[in-house]
Protein backbone atom coordinates (compact mmCIF):
# COMPACT_ATOMS: atom_id res chain seq x y z
CA UNK A 1 0.00 0.00 0.00
CA UNK A 2 2.76 2.48 0.82
CA UNK A 3 4.43 1.75 -2.52
CA UNK A 4 1.10 2.28 -4.29
CA UNK A 5 0.67 5.71 -2.70
CA UNK A 6 4.26 6.66 -3.49
CA UNK A 7 3.70 5.54 -7.08
CA UNK A 8 0.52 7.60 -7.35
CA UNK A 9 2.47 10.72 -6.35
CA UNK A 10 5.73 10.08 -8.23
CA UNK A 11 4.58 8.48 -11.50
CA UNK A 12 3.02 11.66 -12.96
CA UNK A 13 6.26 13.54 -12.32
CA UNK A 14 8.32 10.83 -14.03
CA UNK A 15 5.78 10.80 -16.85
CA UNK A 16 6.16 14.56 -17.25
CA UNK A 17 9.90 14.16 -17.73
CA UNK A 18 9.37 11.24 -20.12
CA UNK A 19 6.97 13.31 -22.25
CA UNK A 20 9.83 15.64 -23.20
CA UNK A 21 11.87 12.83 -24.79
CA UNK A 22 11.25 11.23 -28.21
CA UNK A 23 9.00 8.17 -28.19
CA UNK A 24 10.89 4.86 -28.40
CA UNK A 25 10.66 2.84 -31.63
CA UNK A 26 7.41 0.96 -31.97
CA UNK A 27 5.49 3.54 -29.90
CA UNK A 28 5.70 6.49 -32.25
CA UNK A 29 2.29 6.02 -33.87
CA UNK A 30 1.44 8.03 -36.95
CA UNK A 31 3.33 11.13 -35.80
CA UNK A 32 5.19 12.52 -32.76
CA UNK A 33 2.12 14.45 -31.58
CA UNK A 34 0.01 11.31 -31.40
CA UNK A 35 2.80 9.49 -29.55
CA UNK A 36 3.13 12.09 -26.78
CA UNK A 37 -0.65 12.38 -26.36
CA UNK A 38 -0.86 8.60 -26.08
CA UNK A 39 1.91 8.80 -23.50
CA UNK A 40 -0.23 11.19 -21.46
CA UNK A 41 -3.24 8.88 -21.61
CA UNK A 42 -1.10 5.89 -20.62
CA UNK A 43 0.59 7.56 -17.63
CA UNK A 44 -2.64 9.07 -16.27
CA UNK A 45 -4.36 5.72 -16.83
CA UNK A 46 -1.71 3.89 -14.82
CA UNK A 47 -1.98 6.49 -12.04
CA UNK A 48 -5.77 6.08 -12.01
CA UNK A 49 -5.40 2.29 -11.83
CA UNK A 50 -2.98 2.68 -8.91
CA UNK A 51 -5.38 5.06 -7.15
CA UNK A 52 -8.25 2.61 -7.60
CA UNK A 53 -6.06 -0.22 -6.28
CA UNK A 54 -5.22 2.00 -3.32
CA UNK A 55 -8.93 2.55 -2.69
CA UNK A 56 -9.63 -1.18 -3.01
CA UNK A 57 -6.88 -2.05 -0.53
CA UNK A 58 -7.85 0.69 1.90
CA UNK A 59 -9.05 -0.57 5.30
CA UNK A 60 -12.62 0.71 5.15
CA UNK A 61 -13.27 -0.50 8.69
CA UNK A 62 -10.76 2.05 10.05
CA UNK A 63 -10.96 5.11 7.74
CA UNK A 64 -9.78 7.46 10.51
CA UNK A 65 -6.37 5.76 10.65
CA UNK A 66 -3.59 6.98 8.39
CA UNK A 67 -2.82 4.20 5.93
CA UNK A 68 -0.21 3.50 3.23
CA UNK A 69 2.20 5.67 5.22
CA UNK A 70 5.78 6.52 4.34
CA UNK A 71 7.84 8.48 6.88
CA UNK A 72 11.44 9.32 5.95
CA UNK A 73 13.60 12.05 7.45
CA UNK A 74 14.43 14.67 4.80
CA UNK A 75 15.84 17.76 6.57
CA UNK A 76 16.64 16.64 10.13
CA UNK A 77 17.73 20.09 11.33
CA UNK A 78 14.21 21.41 10.73
CA UNK A 79 12.43 18.11 11.40
CA UNK A 80 10.99 18.14 7.87
CA UNK A 81 10.06 14.65 6.75
CA UNK A 82 8.84 12.95 3.60
CA UNK A 83 5.65 11.85 5.29
CA UNK A 84 2.86 10.42 3.11
CA UNK A 85 -0.42 8.83 4.07
CA UNK A 86 -4.15 8.77 3.36
CA UNK A 87 -7.29 8.48 5.42
CA UNK A 88 -11.00 8.76 4.71
CA UNK A 89 -10.69 12.50 4.09
CA UNK A 90 -7.90 12.43 1.51
CA UNK A 91 -8.65 9.16 -0.31
CA UNK A 92 -11.74 10.44 -2.23
CA UNK A 93 -9.80 13.51 -3.37
CA UNK A 94 -6.86 11.39 -4.55
CA UNK A 95 -9.18 9.19 -6.63
CA UNK A 96 -11.09 12.24 -7.95
CA UNK A 97 -7.84 13.91 -9.05
CA UNK A 98 -6.57 10.78 -10.80
CA UNK A 99 -9.93 10.28 -12.54
CA UNK A 100 -10.33 13.86 -13.79
CA UNK A 101 -6.74 14.04 -15.03
CA UNK A 102 -7.13 10.77 -16.93
CA UNK A 103 -10.38 11.97 -18.52
CA UNK A 104 -8.68 15.25 -19.48
CA UNK A 105 -5.78 13.38 -21.08
CA UNK A 106 -8.21 11.11 -22.93
CA UNK A 107 -10.25 14.07 -24.19
CA UNK A 108 -7.07 15.89 -25.28
CA UNK A 109 -5.91 12.86 -27.25
CA UNK A 110 -8.86 13.35 -29.58
CA UNK A 111 -9.25 17.11 -29.21
CA UNK A 112 -5.99 18.88 -28.39
CA UNK A 113 -6.41 22.63 -27.72
CA UNK A 114 -4.67 24.99 -30.11
CA UNK A 115 -1.27 26.02 -28.87
CA UNK A 116 2.43 25.21 -28.94
CA UNK A 117 4.09 21.79 -28.63
CA UNK A 118 1.93 18.86 -27.47
CA UNK A 119 5.00 17.67 -25.56
CA UNK A 120 4.87 20.72 -23.34
CA UNK A 121 1.09 20.35 -22.92
CA UNK A 122 1.35 16.75 -21.72
CA UNK A 123 4.34 17.50 -19.47
CA UNK A 124 2.48 20.38 -17.82
CA UNK A 125 -0.69 18.28 -17.40
CA UNK A 126 1.27 15.53 -15.65
CA UNK A 127 3.19 17.99 -13.46
CA UNK A 128 -0.12 19.51 -12.44
CA UNK A 129 -1.42 16.07 -11.53
CA UNK A 130 1.70 15.29 -9.47
CA UNK A 131 1.40 18.49 -7.44
CA UNK A 132 -2.30 18.05 -6.80
CA UNK A 133 -2.00 14.42 -5.73
CA UNK A 134 0.92 15.28 -3.46
CA UNK A 135 -1.13 18.03 -1.79
CA UNK A 136 -3.70 15.45 -0.72
CA UNK A 137 -1.17 12.78 0.28
CA UNK A 138 1.57 14.60 2.24
CA UNK A 139 1.46 14.89 6.03
CA UNK A 140 4.20 17.48 6.55
CA UNK A 141 3.40 21.20 6.50
CA UNK A 142 6.44 22.14 4.42
CA UNK A 143 5.80 19.38 1.90
CA UNK A 144 2.18 20.54 1.70
CA UNK A 145 3.38 24.04 0.88
CA UNK A 146 5.76 22.75 -1.82
CA UNK A 147 3.02 20.62 -3.38
CA UNK A 148 0.57 23.52 -3.09
CA UNK A 149 2.98 25.70 -5.07
CA UNK A 150 3.87 23.04 -7.64
CA UNK A 151 0.49 23.34 -9.37
CA UNK A 152 0.73 27.09 -9.97
CA UNK A 153 3.32 27.15 -12.76
CA UNK A 154 1.74 24.38 -14.90
CA UNK A 155 -1.69 26.00 -14.63
CA UNK A 156 -0.23 29.40 -15.49
CA UNK A 157 1.28 28.07 -18.71
CA UNK A 158 -1.82 26.05 -19.61
CA UNK A 159 -3.84 29.26 -19.46
CA UNK A 160 -1.24 31.55 -21.00
CA UNK A 161 -0.21 29.29 -23.91
CA UNK A 162 -3.29 27.18 -24.69
CA UNK A 163 -6.05 29.54 -23.54
CA UNK A 164 -8.45 31.75 -25.47
CA UNK A 165 -9.10 35.48 -25.59
CA UNK A 166 -7.53 37.44 -22.74
CA UNK A 167 -5.33 34.50 -21.76
CA UNK A 168 -2.23 36.51 -20.83
CA UNK A 169 -4.04 38.86 -18.47
CA UNK A 170 -6.01 35.97 -16.92
CA UNK A 171 -2.84 33.91 -16.41
CA UNK A 172 -1.02 36.80 -14.74
CA UNK A 173 -4.00 37.50 -12.49
CA UNK A 174 -4.13 33.84 -11.50
CA UNK A 175 -0.44 33.58 -10.67
CA UNK A 176 -0.26 36.89 -8.77
CA UNK A 177 -3.28 36.19 -6.58
CA UNK A 178 -2.27 32.64 -5.74
CA UNK A 179 1.43 33.41 -5.21
CA UNK A 180 0.73 36.33 -2.89
CA UNK A 181 -1.71 34.19 -0.93
CA UNK A 182 0.84 31.40 -0.70
CA UNK A 183 3.54 33.71 0.67
CA UNK A 184 1.25 34.72 3.52
CA UNK A 185 0.30 31.08 4.09
CA UNK A 186 3.97 30.12 4.35
CA UNK A 187 4.41 32.57 7.24
CA UNK A 188 1.59 30.86 9.12
CA UNK A 189 3.00 27.39 8.50
CA UNK A 190 6.45 28.49 9.68
CA UNK A 191 4.92 30.02 12.80
CA UNK A 192 3.30 26.70 13.69
CA UNK A 193 6.51 24.77 13.00
CA UNK A 194 8.72 27.10 15.02
CA UNK A 195 6.39 27.32 18.02
CA UNK A 196 5.55 23.60 18.15
CA UNK A 197 8.94 22.22 17.11
CA UNK A 198 7.54 20.04 14.31
CA UNK A 199 5.85 20.27 10.92
CA UNK A 200 4.24 16.84 11.19
CA UNK A 201 0.47 17.15 10.61
CA UNK A 202 -0.43 13.93 12.42
CA UNK A 203 1.47 14.86 15.56
CA UNK A 204 0.11 18.41 15.50
CA UNK A 205 -3.50 17.20 15.18
CA UNK A 206 -3.47 15.47 18.60
CA UNK A 207 -4.41 17.40 21.75
CA UNK A 208 -1.57 15.94 23.81
CA UNK A 209 1.05 16.45 21.10
CA UNK A 210 3.04 19.51 20.00
CA UNK A 211 -0.23 21.40 19.45
CA UNK A 212 -0.37 21.93 23.22
CA UNK A 213 2.53 24.37 22.85
CA UNK A 214 0.54 26.68 20.57
CA UNK A 215 -0.94 29.56 22.55
CA UNK A 216 -4.22 31.24 21.64
CA UNK A 217 -2.39 34.21 20.12
CA UNK A 218 -0.17 31.97 18.01
CA UNK A 219 -3.19 30.04 16.77
CA UNK A 220 -5.06 33.21 15.84
CA UNK A 221 -2.07 34.59 13.90
CA UNK A 222 -1.46 31.23 12.22
CA UNK A 223 -5.10 30.86 11.11
CA UNK A 224 -5.14 34.42 9.79
CA UNK A 225 -2.04 33.85 7.66
CA UNK A 226 -2.84 30.30 6.53
CA UNK A 227 -6.50 31.16 5.97
CA UNK A 228 -5.69 33.96 3.54
CA UNK A 229 -3.65 31.62 1.35
CA UNK A 230 -6.27 28.89 1.47
CA UNK A 231 -9.12 31.36 0.92
CA UNK A 232 -7.56 32.63 -2.31
CA UNK A 233 -7.37 29.10 -3.69
CA UNK A 234 -10.84 28.07 -2.42
CA UNK A 235 -11.95 30.78 -3.64
CA UNK A 236 -13.60 32.84 -0.89
CA UNK A 237 -15.34 36.12 -1.66
CA UNK A 238 -13.87 38.78 -2.05
CA UNK A 239 -10.59 37.00 -2.95
CA UNK A 240 -12.25 35.23 -5.88
CA UNK A 241 -11.83 37.76 -8.69
CA UNK A 242 -9.05 35.81 -10.40
CA UNK A 243 -11.33 32.81 -10.93
CA UNK A 244 -13.83 33.99 -13.61
CA UNK A 245 -11.05 35.37 -15.82
CA UNK A 246 -8.95 32.22 -15.43
CA UNK A 247 -11.87 29.92 -16.26
CA UNK A 248 -13.03 32.00 -19.22
CA UNK A 249 -9.56 32.08 -20.79
CA UNK A 250 -8.39 28.56 -19.91
CA UNK A 251 -8.61 25.66 -22.36
CA UNK A 252 -11.33 23.12 -21.64
CA UNK A 253 -9.13 20.68 -19.73
CA UNK A 254 -7.58 23.57 -17.79
CA UNK A 255 -11.03 24.68 -16.63
CA UNK A 256 -11.98 21.12 -15.70
CA UNK A 257 -8.89 20.64 -13.53
CA UNK A 258 -9.04 24.13 -12.07
CA UNK A 259 -12.63 23.66 -10.90
CA UNK A 260 -12.46 19.93 -10.28
CA UNK A 261 -9.33 19.63 -8.16
CA UNK A 262 -7.34 22.85 -7.69
CA UNK A 263 -10.09 24.65 -5.78
CA UNK A 264 -10.33 21.63 -3.47
CA UNK A 265 -6.76 22.15 -2.31
CA UNK A 266 -7.81 25.29 -0.45
CA UNK A 267 -10.80 23.76 1.33
CA UNK A 268 -8.81 20.58 2.06
CA UNK A 269 -6.18 22.73 3.76
CA UNK A 270 -8.81 24.19 6.08
CA UNK A 271 -9.93 20.68 7.09
CA UNK A 272 -6.48 19.09 7.36
CA UNK A 273 -4.55 22.01 8.90
CA UNK A 274 -6.68 24.81 10.33
CA UNK A 275 -9.41 22.80 12.05
CA UNK A 276 -7.32 20.18 13.90
CA UNK A 277 -4.05 22.08 14.47
CA UNK A 278 -5.33 25.56 15.38
CA UNK A 279 -8.88 25.00 16.70
CA UNK A 280 -8.88 28.08 18.97
CA UNK A 281 -7.78 30.35 16.16
CA UNK A 282 -10.27 28.72 13.82
CA UNK A 283 -13.09 29.33 16.30
CA UNK A 284 -12.13 33.01 16.46
CA UNK A 285 -12.39 33.43 12.70
CA UNK A 286 -15.20 30.92 12.02
CA UNK A 287 -18.01 33.53 12.12
CA UNK A 288 -16.16 35.76 9.66
CA UNK A 289 -15.42 32.80 7.38
CA UNK A 290 -19.10 31.79 7.49
CA UNK A 291 -20.24 35.35 6.76
CA UNK A 292 -17.96 35.68 3.74
CA UNK A 293 -19.03 32.22 2.55
CA UNK A 294 -22.71 33.21 2.75
CA UNK A 295 -22.00 36.45 0.90
CA UNK A 296 -20.14 34.42 -1.74
CA UNK A 297 -23.15 32.14 -2.21
CA UNK A 298 -25.48 35.09 -2.84
CA UNK A 299 -22.93 37.05 -4.86
CA UNK A 300 -22.11 34.13 -7.14
CA UNK A 301 -25.79 33.45 -7.79
CA UNK A 302 -26.62 37.11 -8.51
CA UNK A 303 -23.64 37.37 -10.86
CA UNK A 304 -24.91 34.31 -12.74
CA UNK A 305 -28.42 35.76 -12.95
CA UNK A 306 -26.96 38.97 -14.38
CA UNK A 307 -25.01 37.01 -17.00
CA UNK A 308 -27.93 34.79 -18.07
CA UNK A 309 -30.46 37.55 -18.73
CA UNK A 310 -31.28 38.46 -22.32
CA UNK A 311 -29.13 41.13 -23.90
CA UNK A 312 -26.42 40.96 -21.23
CA UNK A 313 -23.91 39.33 -23.55
CA UNK A 314 -23.03 36.86 -20.83
CA UNK A 315 -20.51 34.11 -21.41
CA UNK A 316 -21.63 30.59 -20.44
CA UNK A 317 -18.14 29.60 -19.34
CA UNK A 318 -17.88 32.67 -17.14
CA UNK A 319 -21.29 31.90 -15.67
CA UNK A 320 -20.17 28.45 -14.57
CA UNK A 321 -17.04 30.01 -13.05
CA UNK A 322 -19.18 32.34 -10.95
CA UNK A 323 -21.37 29.40 -9.98
CA UNK A 324 -18.24 27.80 -8.48
CA UNK A 325 -17.88 30.79 -6.15
CA UNK A 326 -21.37 30.02 -4.84
CA UNK A 327 -20.90 26.26 -4.61
CA UNK A 328 -17.58 26.57 -2.83
CA UNK A 329 -19.31 28.97 -0.43
CA UNK A 330 -21.35 26.01 0.81
CA UNK A 331 -18.12 24.07 1.39
CA UNK A 332 -16.62 26.91 3.41
CA UNK A 333 -19.85 27.41 5.36
CA UNK A 334 -19.80 23.75 6.38
CA UNK A 335 -16.17 24.04 7.48
CA UNK A 336 -16.89 27.23 9.44
CA UNK A 337 -19.59 25.46 11.47
CA UNK A 338 -16.79 23.32 13.00
CA UNK A 339 -19.21 20.42 13.46
CA UNK A 340 -18.91 16.86 12.13
CA UNK A 341 -22.12 17.34 10.14
CA UNK A 342 -20.92 20.56 8.50
CA UNK A 343 -17.40 19.31 7.75
CA UNK A 344 -18.72 16.05 6.30
CA UNK A 345 -21.07 18.10 4.14
CA UNK A 346 -18.14 20.25 3.01
CA UNK A 347 -16.10 17.20 2.01
CA UNK A 348 -19.07 15.67 0.19
CA UNK A 349 -19.74 18.95 -1.62
CA UNK A 350 -16.06 19.09 -2.60
CA UNK A 351 -16.29 15.79 -4.45
CA UNK A 352 -19.74 16.53 -5.90
CA UNK A 353 -18.57 19.89 -7.23
CA UNK A 354 -15.54 18.26 -8.84
CA UNK A 355 -17.73 15.73 -10.68
CA UNK A 356 -20.53 18.07 -11.73
CA UNK A 357 -18.60 21.23 -12.57
CA UNK A 358 -15.93 19.17 -14.32
CA UNK A 359 -18.67 17.74 -16.53
CA UNK A 360 -20.15 21.21 -17.12
CA UNK A 361 -16.82 22.64 -18.27
CA UNK A 362 -16.28 19.67 -20.58
CA UNK A 363 -19.71 20.29 -22.13
CA UNK A 364 -19.30 24.04 -22.49
CA UNK A 365 -15.90 23.59 -24.12
CA UNK A 366 -17.39 21.12 -26.59
CA UNK A 367 -20.31 23.48 -27.21
CA UNK A 368 -17.88 26.25 -28.11
CA UNK A 369 -16.11 23.90 -30.53
CA UNK A 370 -19.45 23.12 -32.20
CA UNK A 371 -20.93 26.62 -32.39
CA UNK A 372 -17.86 28.84 -32.23
CA UNK A 373 -19.19 30.77 -29.25
CA UNK A 374 -20.21 30.54 -25.60
CA UNK A 375 -22.07 33.87 -25.73
CA UNK A 376 -25.49 33.19 -24.21
CA UNK A 377 -27.28 35.64 -26.51
CA UNK A 378 -25.79 33.93 -29.56
CA UNK A 379 -26.78 30.53 -28.20
CA UNK A 380 -30.28 31.46 -27.09
CA UNK A 381 -32.22 32.12 -30.29
CA UNK A 382 -34.16 29.46 -32.18
CA UNK A 383 -31.27 29.60 -34.65
CA UNK A 384 -28.77 29.40 -31.80
CA UNK A 385 -27.79 26.23 -29.99
CA UNK A 386 -31.33 24.85 -29.36
CA UNK A 387 -29.59 21.65 -28.34
CA UNK A 388 -32.68 19.51 -27.79
CA UNK A 389 -33.51 19.76 -31.48
CA UNK A 390 -30.03 19.95 -33.00
CA UNK A 391 -28.00 17.60 -30.78
CA UNK A 392 -30.47 15.92 -28.40
CA UNK A 393 -28.04 13.67 -26.50
CA UNK A 394 -25.64 16.56 -26.00
CA UNK A 395 -28.50 18.80 -24.86
CA UNK A 396 -29.83 16.14 -22.51
CA UNK A 397 -26.42 15.71 -20.87
CA UNK A 398 -26.02 19.47 -20.45
CA UNK A 399 -29.47 19.68 -18.85
CA UNK A 400 -28.56 16.77 -16.55
CA UNK A 401 -25.36 18.50 -15.43
CA UNK A 402 -27.23 21.76 -14.80
CA UNK A 403 -29.93 20.02 -12.76
CA UNK A 404 -27.23 18.18 -10.77
CA UNK A 405 -25.47 21.48 -10.11
CA UNK A 406 -28.58 23.11 -8.68
CA UNK A 407 -28.69 20.43 -5.97
CA UNK A 408 -31.75 18.37 -6.79
CA UNK A 409 -32.31 15.40 -4.41
CA UNK A 410 -31.06 12.10 -5.79
CA UNK A 411 -27.93 13.58 -7.34
CA UNK A 412 -24.55 14.33 -5.77
CA UNK A 413 -24.99 18.09 -5.48
CA UNK A 414 -27.82 17.77 -2.93
CA UNK A 415 -26.15 16.06 0.02
CA UNK A 416 -23.15 18.32 0.52
CA UNK A 417 -25.15 21.54 0.47
CA UNK A 418 -27.85 20.11 2.74
CA UNK A 419 -25.34 18.86 5.33
CA UNK A 420 -23.41 22.16 5.23
CA UNK A 421 -26.63 24.02 6.06
CA UNK A 422 -27.44 21.50 8.81
CA UNK A 423 -24.01 22.22 10.27
CA UNK A 424 -24.78 25.95 10.24
CA UNK A 425 -28.16 25.27 11.85
CA UNK A 426 -26.42 23.99 14.98
CA UNK A 427 -22.76 25.17 14.95
CA UNK A 428 -20.08 24.11 17.40
CA UNK A 429 -20.16 25.23 21.01
CA UNK A 430 -18.88 28.78 21.42
CA UNK A 431 -20.15 29.98 18.04
CA UNK A 432 -23.14 32.31 17.80
CA UNK A 433 -26.15 30.28 16.74
CA UNK A 434 -28.26 33.32 15.69
CA UNK A 435 -25.45 34.46 13.39
CA UNK A 436 -25.10 31.01 11.85
CA UNK A 437 -28.87 30.72 11.43
CA UNK A 438 -28.68 33.93 9.43
CA UNK A 439 -25.89 32.48 7.30
CA UNK A 440 -27.95 29.31 6.82
CA UNK A 441 -30.92 31.37 5.65
CA UNK A 442 -28.74 33.21 3.14
CA UNK A 443 -27.41 29.88 1.89
CA UNK A 444 -30.98 28.63 1.50
CA UNK A 445 -31.81 31.71 -0.55
CA UNK A 446 -28.71 30.95 -2.62
CA UNK A 447 -30.11 27.52 -3.51
CA UNK A 448 -33.23 29.18 -4.93
CA UNK A 449 -31.17 31.66 -6.95
CA UNK A 450 -28.98 28.80 -8.18
CA UNK A 451 -32.03 26.93 -9.42
CA UNK A 452 -33.23 30.09 -11.17
CA UNK A 453 -30.10 30.79 -13.21
CA UNK A 454 -29.38 27.16 -14.09
CA UNK A 455 -32.94 26.55 -15.29
CA UNK A 456 -32.65 29.73 -17.36
CA UNK A 457 -29.46 28.37 -18.89
CA UNK A 458 -31.26 25.16 -19.84
CA UNK A 459 -34.19 27.17 -21.19
CA UNK A 460 -32.03 29.41 -23.36
CA UNK A 461 -29.33 27.00 -24.55
CA UNK A 462 -31.15 23.69 -24.79
CA UNK A 463 -34.61 24.86 -25.82
CA UNK A 464 -33.68 28.00 -27.76
CA UNK A 465 -35.06 31.50 -27.47
CA UNK A 466 -38.07 33.22 -28.95
CA UNK A 467 -38.48 33.38 -32.76
CA UNK A 468 -38.53 37.17 -32.58
CA UNK A 469 -35.08 37.20 -31.07
CA UNK A 470 -33.84 34.83 -33.75
CA UNK A 471 -35.27 36.94 -36.58
CA UNK A 472 -33.79 40.13 -35.14
CA UNK A 473 -30.33 38.67 -34.63
CA UNK A 474 -29.57 35.50 -36.58
CA UNK A 475 -26.66 33.51 -35.26
CA UNK A 476 -23.37 33.95 -37.12
CA UNK A 477 -23.06 31.59 -40.05
CA UNK A 478 -26.73 30.57 -40.14
CA UNK A 479 -27.55 32.78 -43.13
CA UNK A 480 -30.79 34.30 -44.33
CA UNK A 481 -32.68 31.01 -44.46
CA UNK A 482 -32.32 30.62 -40.69
CA UNK A 483 -33.33 34.23 -40.13
CA UNK A 484 -36.44 33.60 -42.16
CA UNK A 485 -37.45 30.82 -39.80
CA UNK A 486 -35.99 27.77 -41.58
CA UNK A 487 -34.83 24.96 -39.25
CA UNK A 488 -31.30 25.39 -37.99
CA UNK A 489 -28.82 22.77 -39.19
CA UNK A 490 -28.00 19.90 -36.85
CA UNK A 491 -24.95 20.06 -34.63
CA UNK A 492 -22.63 17.08 -34.15
CA UNK A 493 -24.02 15.04 -31.29
CA UNK A 494 -21.92 13.16 -28.74
CA UNK A 495 -18.89 11.45 -30.24
CA UNK A 496 -17.51 8.18 -28.92
CA UNK A 497 -14.56 9.78 -27.19
CA UNK A 498 -16.92 12.25 -25.53
CA UNK A 499 -19.03 9.38 -24.24
CA UNK A 500 -15.86 7.80 -22.85
CA UNK A 501 -14.69 11.01 -21.17
CA UNK A 502 -18.00 12.18 -19.73
CA UNK A 503 -19.99 9.05 -18.85
CA UNK A 504 -17.93 8.30 -15.69
CA UNK A 505 -18.68 11.77 -14.32
CA UNK A 506 -22.41 11.46 -14.97
CA UNK A 507 -22.54 7.94 -13.54
CA UNK A 508 -20.66 8.92 -10.37
CA UNK A 509 -22.93 11.94 -9.93
CA UNK A 510 -25.93 9.60 -9.87
CA UNK A 511 -24.17 7.01 -7.70
CA UNK A 512 -23.09 9.56 -5.08
CA UNK A 513 -26.60 11.00 -5.04
CA UNK A 514 -28.30 7.65 -4.52
CA UNK A 515 -25.68 6.12 -2.21
CA UNK A 516 -24.14 8.96 -0.16
CA UNK A 517 -23.12 6.52 2.60
CA UNK A 518 -20.31 5.26 0.38
CA UNK A 519 -18.53 8.60 0.76
CA UNK A 520 -19.82 9.66 4.18
CA UNK A 521 -18.78 6.31 5.62
CA UNK A 522 -15.19 7.19 4.70
CA UNK A 523 -15.14 10.80 5.83
CA UNK A 524 -17.18 10.74 9.04
CA UNK A 525 -14.85 8.68 11.29
CA UNK A 526 -11.84 10.68 10.10
CA UNK A 527 -13.66 13.98 10.68
CA UNK A 528 -14.76 12.88 14.15
CA UNK A 529 -11.15 12.08 15.03
CA UNK A 530 -9.79 15.35 13.64
CA UNK A 531 -12.32 17.46 15.50
CA UNK A 532 -11.84 15.35 18.63
CA UNK A 533 -8.14 16.10 18.91
CA UNK A 534 -7.02 12.71 17.65
CA UNK A 535 -9.46 10.73 19.80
Amino acid sequence: MQYLLAAVVVLPLLGAVGALFPAPPGLRGRNPDQAVLRHGVTVTGVVLAAALALAAGFDHDHPARMQATTDISWIPALDIRIHLGIDGISLPLVVLTALLTFLCALYSYFHLPKGPSPKAFVALLLTLEAGTLASFAVLDLMLFFLAFETVLIPMYFLIARWGGAGKQAAAWKFILYTLLGSVVMLLGLLLIGVKSGTFDMVALATDNGPKAQLSHTVQVLAVLAIGIGLAVKSPLWPLHSWLPDAHTAAPTVGSVLLAGVLLKMGTYGFVRIALPITPEGMQTFAPYLAALAAIGIIYGSLACLALVRKGAGGDLKRLIAYSSVGHMGFVLLGIASMTPTGVNGALFANVAHGLITGLLFFLVGALKDRTGSTDLDALAGSTGAALYGRAPRFGGLLAFAAVASLGIPGLAGFWGEMLAMFGAFRPAAGLSRPAFLTFMALAGLGTLLTAAYLLLVVRRVCMGGTPALAEAAPAPGEGTAAAAGAPAPALPDLARYEYAAWTPLAALTVLAGLWPAALLGLTDPAVQQLLGGGK
